[in-house]
């Protein structure tokens, strides 16, 4: 087995690859050499970041809205051109902050759709294209609220939670196949996200509480998606990897 992380002749699907963990991912991968699809929610971004790349073969941008079926089946019927798919990275995820008693339908369902439903669609999608070459590696981005919580994090929490339980059952189904699939639960990272979630004063609280003594960077999740993404993991699946400088550990 090789020591060194090589994505050459790859191909890698990245979901909300234009900020943050998944734009980070993304980046690293184009270094090691992935043919790279990644999607965002910005028509006009998408649009403007396949006109500035259109010199580079091995990377495309697609407009893909988990909340809208219609985007959905078209972005499986453009994946659906691709001989192989090597790698599927379920990052695209929202968040609603709200009291049990104060939460709407409206953003318990919007939740659910986009950080649980929308990778099982792809998963199963993926898995079908994986199966008939016999390799894969599936990594959905989870959150540490998967294995803990906090106020107002009630459907946040059940969205993350049930995409490591399907997570588990998935890898269970594929392994017949030598596909793999892991969940890795970050932890407070210093995204736009979380940012716009805590608020400065916030985060400059949570750093106390943090063994590690820092926030996350969105490099700190990249490292280990690359790794489950790559051939460097052969034996681990159906995990869900912490990423959180210690912090459920408190």
């Amino acid at each position: 087995m090789s020591m060194e992380i090589d994505f050459t002749g790859k191909v890698v699907i990245v979901t909300g690859a234009t900020r943050g963990i998944g734009k980070n991912i993304a980046e690293n991968l184009s270094v090691l050499g992935a043919t790279l699809l990644l999607t965002g929610t910005d028509k006009n971004q998408i649009k403007a970041m396949n006109k500035r790349l259109r010199c580079d073969s091995r990377t495309k941008y697609f407009y893909l809205d988990l909340l809208n079926d219609k985007s959905i089946r078209e972005f499986l019927s453009d994946i659906k051109s691709y001989d192989k798919i090597d790698v599927c990275i379920n990052n695209a995820g929202i968040n609603r902050i709200n009291y049990i008693y104060n939460i709407s339908t409206k953003d318990w369902d919007e939740v659910i759709r986009v950080n649980l439903r929308g990778p099982f669609i792809l998963s199963k999608e993926v898995a079908n294209i994986m199966k008939k070459n016999r390799y894969g590696r599936i990594v959905n981005i989870a959150s540490i609220f998967s294995v803990i919580t906090r106020e107002k994090r009630a459907v946040y929490t059940a969205a993350k939670a049930g995409l490591v339980g399907l997570t588990k059952t998935t890898a269970i189904d594929l392994a017949p196949y030598n596909i793999l699939v892991n969940s890795v639960s970050p932890g407070f990272i210093t995204t736009d996200l979380t940012k716009n979630i805590l608020g400065k004063r916030e985060m400059t609280r949570l750093k106390s509480s943090i063994p590690l003594g820092r926030l996350g960077a969105p490099e700190d999740v990249a490292g280990i998606v690359l790794f489950l993404s790559s051939d460097m993991n052969s034996y681990i699946t159906g995990q869900n990897i912490i990423v959180d400088g210690g912090y459920v550990n408190i």
